[in-house]
């Protein structure tokens, strides 16, 4: 019963992040007249018919505020997740592992680059 609750609960959690606008705009349309009458900006202005809008559209502003910095702050999170730089101690040796020769850059050579590169014999 108590795994049920909590998944429940985490499920709601997740759903509410995410479909923050919509409660934005339910609390706004479940609170109309109370919005309209005594927090609204306008409401000495009855010629502009507010109703509460600007009050509406400020907490919308807000929401998308929140929401962007909350998306910003788990970029930055998971940046710093990421690029974790653990100390490492280098490791130096002493002595050369292998020792490679290689025929070709001998000093010895048998033929003499003079009998290679002759010029073609006018004839």
């Amino acid at each position: 019963m108590l795994k049920r609750l909590t998944a429940i609960l985490l499920l709601f959690a997740l759903v509410a992040a995410n479909f923050s606008y919509y409660f934005v705009y339910a609390g706004f349309e479940l609170n109309k007249k109370y919005i309209a009458a005594q927090l609204c900006e306008n409401r000495d202005k009855p010629y502009l018919h507010c109703n509460g809008k600007c009050y509406f559209m400020k907490k919308i502003k807000q929401a998308g505020d929140k929401e962007k910095s909350d998306e910003q702050q788990a970029q930055k999170n998971l940046f710093q997740e990421v690029f974790f730089v653990g100390v490492s101690v280098p490791k130096f040796y002493n002595q050369l592992l292998q020792v490679i020769t290689t025929p070709y850059l001998s000093s010895e050579q048998s033929v003499s680059p003079g009998n290679i590169y002759q010029p073609p014999r006018v004839g």
